[in-house]
């Protein structure tokens, strides 16, 4: 049992934020992206064990043509696989409709690079018991975070969440973080309708639009466990550039009715399972 959570009666009495950690944890499945991740996935699934053990865990296999599902599977873990390689966005997608058909109210998401600690997950689900809201994402920018980057890439995120920060009309610190828990209404949501390729940005940007909230909270980010990014100077400039257009083009984009939060947090559960 994690050490943040009373380990026994005799502990003392369970406080109300024990009370609604709990009950979060009882309704909440980890999902992991993964593509080609044979080298990270054993640590990181392992750790998620350790922390996370009552958790149910389930790895979306986007084409990957290494070992990733072998090793998903051999820890345990649940694996949807995707017919080939499409992207990152497709499989988080993937990742919230089958969350939503198997009734859970609460979606962590982590990376399968490792960069995400699985013991910090408590950040995010503390915040959620705490101030309940649709997404709290996980902050690399806060202390005691590892991570690295090269001077330009710095400064293309940190333009980048100032960008977002004035379309979202609320600060955001670190818009290209994958380190989420959201709610259940906003896995409708994203079910319905979430971007493709690099699609944190554009998922805040939709979002907002159509009514949901989000908080931050800072959390450790590490150097990936095995690997490297794929994201070199001229990675970044095509990842910056898309995300700009892609957010200009969203700014046309009418709001969807039956995505919104008022439409969705506006009817009972049963009608909103049929959204998927």
């Amino acid at each position: 049992m994690p050490s943040w959570l009373p380990q026994d009666p005799d502990d003392g009495p369970l406080m109300e934020p024990d009370a609604q950690i709990r009950s979060i944890l009882s309704r909440m499945v980890v999902l992991i992206p993964a593509f080609n991740e044979e080298a990270s996935l054993p640590g990181l699934l392992e750790e998620l064990a350790e922390h996370l053990p009552a958790c149910p865990v389930c790895v979306v296999d986007d084409g990957s043509s290494d070992r990733t599902v072998a090793v998903a599977r051999a820890a345990g873990a649940r694996v949807l696989r995707m017919p080939h390689n499409c992207g990152v966005g497709l499989a988080v997608q993937t990742g919230f409709i089958d969350a939503i058909e198997r009734g859970y109210d609460y979606l962590l998401r982590i990376d399968a690079d490792g960069q995400h600690p699985p013991a910090e997950a408590i950040k995010l689900i503390r915040q959620m018991a705490r101030e309940p809201t649709d997404l709290v994402i996980g902050t690399r920018y806060g202390e005691g975070s590892a991570y690295t980057g090269t001077p330009f890439r710095r400064f293309v995120l940190w333009f980048l969440a100032r960008f977002v920060s004035l379309i979202c009309r609320r600060p955001s610190t670190d818009p290209t973080s994958g380190f989420w828990l959201v709610a259940r209404p906003l896995m409708l949501c994203f079910a319905l309708h979430y971007p493709s390729d690099y699609p944190e940005p554009e998922a805040l940007a939709l979002m907002r639009r159509q009514g949901f909230s989000f908080d931050e909270v800072p959390v450790m980010f590490r150097p990936r466990l095995a690997g490297a990014s794929s994201l070199g100077i001229w990675g970044t400039i095509n990842f910056a550039a898309k995300v700009f257009l892609a957010l200009f083009v969203d700014r046309l984009r009418p709001v969807s009715r039956h995505g919104s939060a008022a439409f969705i947090k506006g009817r009972s559960a049963p009608c909103c399972a049929k959204l998927s």
